[in-house]
């Protein structure tokens, strides 16, 4: 099987989850803690070289303050978690708004932990329109000295998007790094997380003619 060396995670569907469960909308970040673990472990187990996980943005921040506490709350915990497995961890985000967590500060740099066998990603208080400010809009220099002028450049071209939640769109998601990935939509809630997921979405990039655009 042809495998993606980096995966971009969406995980969607976490307040929808919750409502459907007569929880609060904000109840439902928690439960996407678990589904983040499991999916890193089985992706070490397959060889992914690289993981990317969509956090929160800039934009989610306009949310009721006890959902953007929830998941706030959420992202920290999740980097604190795999901070004790073989993982090289960056946290990618707007330092400069007071929405970016202070716990996180020291993760904006790469930082190994065990083996650093997998690196992982979390993008928080992450917008593309940031992300791409440093880089200017009259740039004709190459592809690889624009890469350098983003935020976001210790981060590489990802191979397969995979969104749960059942919604086909990106959000802002990497738009440079995203520009020629395989875009898999999972129509189950985050939280709902099963192997199969990965597994399937797997499958189907196998099948997947990848050109680059060639």
């Amino acid at each position: 099987m042809r495998m993606p060396t980096h995966i971009g995670i969406i995980p969607d569907g976490n307040r929808r989850w919750a409502q459907e469960k007569g929880l609060g909308k904000e109840e439902g970040y928690n439960s996407g803690l678990r589904p983040g673990v499991e999916l890193f472990k089985l992706c070490q187990e397959v060889g992914i070289k690289e993981l990317t996980y969509y956090g929160f943005t800039m934009d989610n921040t306009k949310r009721p303050s006890i959902q953007t506490l929830a998941f706030t709350k959420a992202c920290i915990d999740a980097v604190n978690i795999l901070s004790k497995e073989d993982a090289s961890l960056l946290v990618i985000g707007n330092t400069d708004s007071p929405m970016f967590p202070k716990e996180l500060e020291s993760y904006t740099t790469r930082k190994a932990f065990g083996e650093g066998k997998t690196k992982v990603n979390f993008l928080v208080n992450y917008g593309w329109h940031w992300d791409l400010s440093k880089a200017s809009v009259n740039d004709s220099s190459s592809k690889d000295n624009i890469m350098q002028n983003l935020y976001s450049y210790d981060i590489s071209r990802i191979d397969l998007i995979i969104r749960w939640g059942g919604r086909r769109r990106l959000s802002g998601f990497l738009p440079v790094q995203s520009v020629y990935s395989d875009f898999y939509v999972v129509d189950d809630y985050w939280p709902n997380f099963q192997s199969k997921h990965l597994f399937e979405a797997l499958e189907w990039y196998d099948k997947q003619d990848v050109t680059l655009g060639g």
